[in-house]
């Protein structure tokens, strides 16, 4: 019976998104018919009731093992831990599409119940157009991927989830990813709204941006849990691979931060209406092809859901719309939206802000074509090829090499005039700071790859350093915790966002060009070195877990004065449910790097393989990701200014 519900109140949600999506629309182009944009608020909160009554009907299903719903029994099993019934629910195709139904539905009533400075009609026209996407979900949701559907004769138990996916980070990471994708959703529902407004202004700019920053926020944390559980549940050691479904979550990524950049311009000084408007639709349209490849089964992957061809085709005619109508209606009403006759200098915050998106728009048709590529090549010559690291390294990296460059240049210039003096005094102290740090590396003898790397980072932290300095005056005390209180949350944001980056950059430069391995065959006794460590091969021990059996290998880590440091258990398990065998690496973490050891195969005559790894500073990747979300966070949430901008007279 909560199976019926749960489908039931799916159709009643398409039904009333088809109401929402149609009825305000209507009304905003007839005079007489104004009163009707009224019902598009609580159209959004009763088709949002809807699909949160489906999606914990399905949740009931999963927690309580009901095996006669094929999805349950399909990605569940009687003896799972509950942590992992809840996250099997979404750990599927079908679950995973509902729970993006359920959180279309939570950014549409947050934008339903606020936003208040926007006009009834660009309010109204908004929510209508984040219903059509709404309906195309929850079409795809119920004709192609229902996952409410029974069994008869129900099983005795389930199969299982996939073991790879019962893991606490990738139990978090589909809900955070999902929350940037959906944001960008609305960013898509603002641009065409404002199209068919012929009205971009700072209203509805500072209106967007809460949305924007947060889908950014989220879009991060996502990929950083994602890499994180690539790290150390997949156990080939690394934290990134360029795999097909990892380009299809940082394509967004690069478009949504080039769209938040673009619109701070247009919040400012209403310059770059049409190129915001061109991003939100590309940003978006970036999402469902992140969407696509997972779904459709043309690109296969760890992370794929689905494989179902049908489905794939669905997910294309809804990619189409996005972007095809979306885009006429850019080209007819486009150059309406023409910036104000405003004069900007070339040296300017407006050109150091464009001169950045082009870049990230570079560096995202890099992966486009680097993912798309060796598909388009076997269609049309049957030849099969694969595009992997060496590409992304000698394509995408120089390019946002320069990109960070020039984060360090756009933020310190004025709107329309950099201020030189301020400008030309920072980029001194950079350069000097540049320089110091290139000619002691030099004299170290690193590498020139890691030089430039590390010039990059020193270069963004001086650079932000600095300007925090040249603005908030700290030699002059009187009035500093004035001039300090009073400069915005934005600005704290930025600077803050920028310093992850520098944090991110120091550990990929680390881990990337620093890392040590060794792989060897051990026995009881045996003594492996990893630079300044050594690893000792106690024992095997058979053991269980919960729905799995382990083999686990026994280390005793030792630093280079023999000092003994930890114990370390690498797993090999078994899941008799599924009859898969996962890897589980031990990582040491320390703030200067980790030690990774693997358990590989072997036996106890021949011994066992064992793969260790030294990672100089790789923590700090995900800790400035998780430095950028906080700086998106507080330019998001904090104080913005003292004076309210003024409402429309045609207020919500």
């Amino acid at each position: 019976m909560i199976a019926e519900i749960g489908h039931f109140a799916l159709i009643i949600a398409l039904v009333t998104s088809i109401l929402q999506a149609s009825v305000p629309l209507i009304a905003t182009y007839h005079a007489g018919l104004n009163d009707y944009m009224r019902l598009a608020v609580p159209l959004q909160l009763l088709s949002a009731a809807g699909i949160i009554i489906s999606f914990a009907c399905l949740l009931v299903t999963f927690i309580t093992s009901d095996f006669s719903v094929a999805l349950v029994a399909q990605h569940s099993h009687s003896l799972k831990p509950m942590l992992y019934k809840i996250s099997g629910s979404w750990g599927n195709h079908e679950g995973s599409l509902l729970l993006w139904c359920v959180i279309l539905a939570l950014y549409g009533t947050v934008f339903a119940c606020s936003s208040r400075a926007l006009s009834r009609t660009t309010h109204s026209r908004i929510l209508a157009i984040h219903a059509m996407v709404s309906i195309a979900f929850l079409s795809f949701s119920l004709f192609t991927s229902n996952p409410f559907e029974r069994l008869s004769p129900a099983p005795i138990d389930g199969q299982g989830l996939n073991p790879v996916l019962q893991d606490v980070g990738l139990a978090l990471h589909p809900p955070t990813l999902y929350l940037g994708y959906v944001g960008l959703s609305l960013a898509f529902a603002f641009a065409v709204a404002g199209l068919l407004d012929g009205r971009i202004d700072k209203i509805w700019a500072q209106a967007l941006k809460p949305y924007i920053t947060a889908a950014w926020c989220a879009l991060t944390a996502g990929i950083a849990l994602g890499s994180w559980w690539a790290y150390y549940e997949l156990g080939w050691g690394g934290w990134w691979f360029w795999d097909p479904v990892e380009n299809a979550s940082l394509m967004p990524w690069l478009a949504a931060t080039a769209l938040l950049h673009s619109t701070n311009v247009v919040a400012a000084k209403e310059g770059f209406r049409s190129w915001t408007v061109l991003l939100a639709i590309l940003g978006f349209s970036l999402s469902l092809i992140g969407t696509f490849i997972v779904r459709s089964g043309l690109l296969t992957s760890v992370h794929s859901f689905a494989s179902d061809p049908a489905r794939g085709v669905f997910i294309l005619g809804i990619l189409m719309l996005a972007i095809g109508l979306p885009l006429c209606l850019y080209v007819w009403r486009g150059p309406q939206l023409a910036a104000k006759n405003t004069t900007s200098f070339m040296v300017s915050r407006e050109t150091g802000l464009l001169i950045n998106n082009a870049l990230l728009l570079v560096s995202t048709a890099i992966i486009l074509l680097g993912t798309f590529y060796p598909l388009g090549l076997e269609v049309m010559t049957g030849a099969r090829i694969t595009v992997g690291p060496p590409y992304f390294a000698a394509t995408f990296s120089p390019v946002m090499g320069i990109a960070v460059f020039f984060m360090g240049i756009g933020p310190v210039l004025a709107w329309h005039r950099g201020r030189l003096s301020h400008a030309s005094l920072l980029f001194i102290i950079c350069g000097l700071s540049v320089g110091v740090a290139a000619i002691i590396c030099f004299s170290l003898g690193i590498k020139p790859a890691a030089l430039a790397g590390i010039s990059l980072a020193i270069w963004l932290l001086a650079s932000i350093v600095s300007d925090i300095i040249l603005r908030l005056k700290p030699w002059r005390i009187a009035g500093l915790g004035a001039r300090t209180l009073s400069l915005p949350a934005p600005q704290w944001g930025m600077w803050c966002a920028h310093f992850g980056m520098v944090i991110f950059l120091a550990g990929a430069l680390g881990e990337g060009l620093y890392q040590r391995e060794a792989i060897q065959r051990v026995q009881p006794g045996s003594v492996i070195s990893l630079g300044p460590y050594s690893i000792t091969f106690k024992q095997i021990l058979s053991l269980k877990g919960a729905n799995y059996q382990t083999q686990t290998a026994e280390l005793a880590l030792f630093d280079d004065e023999g000092n003994f440091l930890s114990m370390m258990m690498p797993e090999k398990r078994f899941y008799p449910a599924e009859k898969q065998v996962t890897t589980e690496a031990a990582i040491r973490s320390s703030l200067l790097g980790d030690v990774y050891a693997v358990l590989g195969d072997g036996d106890d005559d021949k011994g066992y393989t064992i793969r260790l790894y030294h990672k100089p500073l790789v923590s700090w990747i995900w800790g400035g990701a998780a430095i950028m979300v906080l700086g998106g966070a507080i330019a998001a949430f904090g104080r913005r200014r003292k004076t309210p901008l003024p409402y429309h007279e045609d207020t919500v």
